[in-house]
């Protein structure tokens, strides 16, 4: 299964939260909430029934259903004049923001989301990357879509594969001039996915606790859609796939240099 084709079967399982009978500021309220999440949010009336309820479905299945009051955790008898003063709102609030949304979330894979930005990505990569370092042992692989890019992150995965244990493979297609590479190997990927393709997969040195992957295609300019994993099947996958699929495009001089 190609990178591609994982993305979208990640995608082919979104969930749809209906939420029916209520105002469309709840329906935008939890539409904002759930915005990194791989549910879509929709709204709908019924001619009878109670008001403000929600359904969650997974593939055409019924999962869950909830009150809008449960989903958004409002304290009971509470509201904006409430009797607890600056304090008390602001205890309430802290509490509804911990607990907004938890009813769904627990049938939700919270390691799965939407729409990312460029800036977003980078914080992403940069958590696991940090724990292959703090490892220091096995396989880390990071695409970057382009060689431009990589050429910008060149110091970070050269320091990377300075240790001893851990082997740092980048993946970029054939756009920009290559860098400098000393302790790391770069593979360049003469394909669509590699072009439109966000990764960064650490096989855990060993550990299956420690394996984690983060995988996004770009869908508009600096806008991506994809998922995490700590599972360690998925991040096997994506490992084995780059292996097999690329590993022979590394190309390299004596110095260890692209060519």
């Amino acid at each position: 299964m190609s990178l591609i084709e994982l993305i979208a079967g990640v995608e082919a399982h979104e969930a749809t939260l209906t939420v029916f009978n209520a105002d469309p500021a709840v329906t935008d309220e939890l539409r904002e909430y759930f915005a990194d999440r791989n549910v879509r949010i929709t709204e709908d009336q019924t001619a009878s029934g109670p008001e403000e309820f929600a359904v969650l479905a997974r593939d055409g299945e019924f999962v869950t259903a909830v009150t809008v009051d449960e989903l958004l955790s409002r304290p009971s008898g509470d509201d904006d004049g409430g009797s607890g003063g600056e304090s008390g709102a602001s205890k309430s609030g802290s509490k509804k923001s911990d607990r907004v949304g938890k009813p769904v979330l627990d049938h939700l894979d919270e390691t799965m989301f939407t729409s990312y930005s460029r800036d977003d990505m980078v914080a992403a990569s940069r958590e696991i990357e940090d724990r292959a370092w703090r490892v220091g042992d096995g396989e880390l692989h990071a695409g970057f879509q382009t060689l431009d890019v990589l050429t910008d992150e060149a110091d970070t995965y050269d320091l990377l594969g300075e240790k001893e244990r851990l082997n740092v493979h980048a993946y970029a297609a054939d756009e920009g001039d290559a860098p400098d590479v000393g302790h790391y190997a770069v593979h360049v990927g003469e394909t669509a996915e590699i072009r439109e393709t966000w990764f960064v997969a650490y096989d855990g040195g060993g550990y299956d606790d420690a394996k984690c992957a983060l995988l996004a295609e770009e869908r508009a300019p600096g806008e991506f859609y994809g998922f995490w994993s700590y599972d360690p099947e998925t991040v096997d996958h994506i490992v084995d796939y780059l292996t097999e699929r690329y590993g022979e495009s590394e190309q390299t001089d004596d110095g260890g240099a692209t060519v």
